[in-house]
């Protein structure tokens, strides 16, 4: 995940995002990664977008799994690793929960995985979309995987943005 999440920044344009650390609506003392983008389309394009493979291999990667029901795969295929998670729970045009996979440099972050919460709110003719990710514990290889995180997620759902101001991503030209 990570040659490819870094990269984007050169490729494309970032949208200024919003990225918060605590509050959340999790468990009272609990730390949480919390970003939100407001995309550019109807909510009914942006949960399309995400939530199948077609709409998500437009782009976040060319190579994606989605099976959308609890416990199925919601997984980014990238050279040499897997990025995504199990599905937890969704309601349609709302919220995609997974149980999130971090880099393969986090091996017990990896493991152990955290739990990301995607909300979609229709804001007139745009789409509101926010992560909350919680389950992080202490220590230093869970503080770096934060760290990494709170970045790649932000360019995660900029790509999201990216796609909807200038079009899916021709695979084939990258």
């Amino acid at each position: 995940m990570k040659t490819l999440v870094l990269a984007l920044p050169l490729l494309f344009p970032l949208p200024a995002i919003s990225a918060q650390s605590p509050p959340s609506a999790a468990m009272p003392n609990e730390n949480a990664l919390i970003i939100q983008l407001t995309i550019p389309a109807p909510l009914p394009e942006v949960w399309k977008a995400f939530t199948t493979k077609e709409g998500l291999a437009t782009w976040l990667a060319p190579d994606v799994t989605v099976d959308l029901r609890p416990g199925g795969d919601w997984i980014v295929h990238f050279p040499g690793s897997t990025g995504g998670g199990k599905i937890i729970s969704f309601i349609a045009q709302k919220e995609l929960v997974i149980s999130a996979l971090a880099p393969d440099k986090f091996p017990t972050v990896r493991a152990e995985r955290t739990r990301a919460a995607f909300t979609f709110t229709a804001v007139g003719n745009q789409t509101l979309v926010r992560l909350t990710q919680t389950g992080w514990k202490d220590g230093a290889e869970w503080s770096a995987a934060y760290e990494y995180l709170a970045s790649g997620n932000g360019q995660l759902l900029a790509m999201l943005h990216h796609r909807f101001v200038s079009g899916p991503i021709d695979w084939s030209k990258m």
